[in-house]
């Protein structure tokens, strides 16, 4: 009973118009996490919800779970679904809500904070689709529509469908450290980081630790990619050791410098061979690797197909 009254409960509101995929990514994901969550779904009115499918989901709570949560997170709805004010019920489901508890919207639901006035001031993100749509609705909200996902402390937002997940594995790894996330992540077989956002070609979103934060060397290294960075380098340009700055690296993102240099620079390679028509060597040295032969072999490792293949299938037509 005791290990039961202490595990973080999470609360998932689920709306009419939800997505049933993004309503169970909580539950799957943190739920693996080693007993550690204890996951509730809840309605406005501990009602059925209808989803944006053809079928309707029972829920088990009502919105007084809310009041009990350490961590709600609101689900998505279909666009269809999204209104400038909130639906009826909502605003005093929310209200239920613990002065201090974590808020975190998956897609679409940072529509519903956002009417709730819980984002005014943030920086908060949502799916690209409806970016445009939501900064005409709510100026006030700092929103960029880059990123998979935006940790603002008490408030979290994330973009479309799966960044759900990369959502709630950061949760994880906020609360338990990276070796518990990067474990729920193998078990529920996704990756620890995605490569790329919602722009598909940015850095892996991680972490900000203050001001020990290996974050500002991320960004200078996204800037040279196709100069020979060694751990040295990185290091001299973050002021740390270089066994400190490998150990905060790690902590930080989950792998190595060197492994993530790597992802990047296939990341990047994956966008010249999509959007231009250089050589398969041209690209390589553009983005960091020594030789075409070198990148063949990453970019096999990383997706199993060859540069060419991959041009021919996902070459934007021009």
């Amino acid at each position: 009973m005791q290990a039961q009254q202490c595990k973080h409960r999470v609360v998932v509101l689920a709306l009419d118009g939800v997505y049933p995929f993004e309503l169970g990514i909580p539950s799957r994901i943190l739920g693996a996490a080693d007993d550690h969550y204890e996951i509730l779904t809840c309605s406005v009115d501990g009602r059925p919800v209808r989803t944006n499918a053809d079928f309707t989901i029972g829920v088990q709570h009502g919105p007084e779970a809310l009041a009990t949560a350490a961590t709600v997170v609101v689900a998505p709805v279909a666009s269809d679904w999204i209104t400038a004010e909130l639906p009826d019920g909502v605003a005093e489901a929310l209200a239920r809500i613990r002065p201090g508890a974590r808020i975190v919207s998956i897609c679409t639901a940072a529509f519903v904070l956002a009417a709730a006035g819980l984002l005014d001031g943030r920086r908060a993100t949502t799916h690209w689709q409806v970016a445009e749509a939501f900064g005409r609705m709510y100026p006030q909200v700092d929103l960029d529509p880059d990123v998979l996902f935006v940790d603002d402390g008490r408030v979290l937002t994330s973009a479309g469908a799966a960044s759900g997940v990369d959502i709630c594995l950061h949760l994880v790894r906020k609360d338990h450290g990276s070796e518990l996330a990067n474990k729920v992540a193998r078990r529920c077989v996704v990756p620890p980081f995605r490569d790329g956002g919602q722009a598909q070609y940015i850095e892996q979103p991680v972490p900000e630790t203050g001001p020990a934060s290996t974050a500002a060397t991320r960004a200078w290294a996204m800037g040279r990619l196709d100069e020979p960075l060694a751990l040295a380098d990185l290091a001299a340009h973050a002021r740390m050791s270089p066994r400190t700055f490998a150990r905060r690296f790690h902590d930080e993102v989950g792998i190595s410098p060197g492994r993530w240099l790597i992802q990047q620079r296939v990341v990047h390679a994956r966008h010249l061979l999509e959007a231009s028509d250089l050589s398969v060597d041209q690209i390589a040295g553009r983005v960091g690797f020594a030789t075409g032969a070198s990148l063949r072999q990453h970019l096999h490792a990383a997706i199993g197909v060859s540069p060419q293949a991959y041009r021919r299938t996902f070459q934007t037509a021009r």
